[in-house]
């Protein structure tokens, strides 16, 4: 999305409450923690803006900006020296909490560029991307492209101490999949997909730091790079994994042809195409990703199924 004119959102946080997106209003509600967290967010933001002399701006208000979601207040800044950045505060939550230690191990290799962190505060100032188009403006085989090229790049083995294994997510999954499943949920189906993602989850000798969350939503355009991640969940596993958020997120394909095109993916990317092939079938028989997948999940995860 185009940068706008900030010359007159622009102000500091003492000058106005601050603006919280109703996604992340709804996110906190769920956890006392988060309600928390959510509350002495105004005072982080004002010791941020201090410390690191920034100018706030305007809040990233909706997901379709493309870097504000359920899972953090994200507002555009500008330094003391005039540089335009991001400043991004996590909400608590079991996926986002290696954001910090990721993008560390990146360096802006591929991914946003972390510019300056606040562990104990979820605190993150990051490059800001420009124009800032989220890479699903672009076709599909065009997303495809630039995905299979960046996800590679990410693909560090780190000290194997600083990060958790995808498993520790996958556990978390299929507890709450297995507690939130209805009357209507296909028990056979659900019970073979999450055998199939913890088989999965142990590896097979070729662990990296994956993105986990990496789809054409959160790839910007950027004057640094043509395209780079944003918003990595990371943890250390199979990078077979770390397809299958993209073919989620394009779930129209998907359903169309589901071998082909975890196929033509899985070869773009040069993995294991039947290790992907599983990976997804897994995840959509725990249900997907989006309550709106819920339905045609199932079906999907048939065709895919070993």
């Amino acid at each position: 999305m185009p940068e706008p004119d900030e010359s007159r959102s622009a102000a500091g946080p003492d000058a106005a409450p601050l603006q919280i997106p109703a996604i992340l209003r709804r996110a906190c509600d769920l956890a006392p923690e988060r309600r928390a967290w959510l509350q002495a967010l105004p005072a982080s933001v004002r010791i941020l803006a201090r410390r690191w002399e920034l100018r706030v701006g305007r809040v990233y208000a909706a997901s379709s900006d493309g870097l504000c979601g359920s899972c953090a207040w994200v507002a555009r800044v500008t330094t003391a020296g005039g540089r335009r950045a991001v400043l991004k505060l996590g909400m608590p939550h079991m996926e986002g909490e290696d954001e910090i230690a990721g993008l560390r191990v990146w360096n802006g290799e591929g991914a946003v560029r972390l510019l300056r962190w606040d562990e104990d505060l979820g605190a993150m100032l990051l490059e800001r991307c420009v124009p800032g188009r989220p890479l699903r403006s672009q076709p599909p085989e065009v997303q495809d492209r630039v995905i299979a090229g960046l996800l590679p790049r990410l693909w560090h083995t780190p000290p194997r101490e600083g990060f958790r294994p995808l498993a520790s997510m996958i556990e978390h999954w299929t507890a709450r999949a297995r507690e939130e499943a209805s009357e209507t949920v296909d028990t056979g189906l659900l019970g073979e997909g999450i055998a199939a993602l913890r088989a999965l989850a142990r590896g097979h000798g070729d662990d990296a730091l994956l993105h986990t969350d990496l789809h054409a939503g959160n790839v910007l355009a950027a004057e640094r790079e043509p395209w780079l991640a944003i918003d990595p969940k990371p943890f250390l596993g199979d990078p077979c994994y770390d397809a299958t958020q993209h073919l989620l997120n394009g779930l129209p394909r998907l359903r169309k042809d589901p071998r082909g095109t975890v196929t033509r993916f899985a070869d773009l990317l040069r993995v294991d195409a039947s290790r992907v092939r599983l990976w997804t079938f897994g995840r959509l028989a725990l249900g997907g990703i989006a309550p709106e997948q819920a339905e045609e999940a199932p079906a999907i995860a048939s065709i895919l199924a070993p």
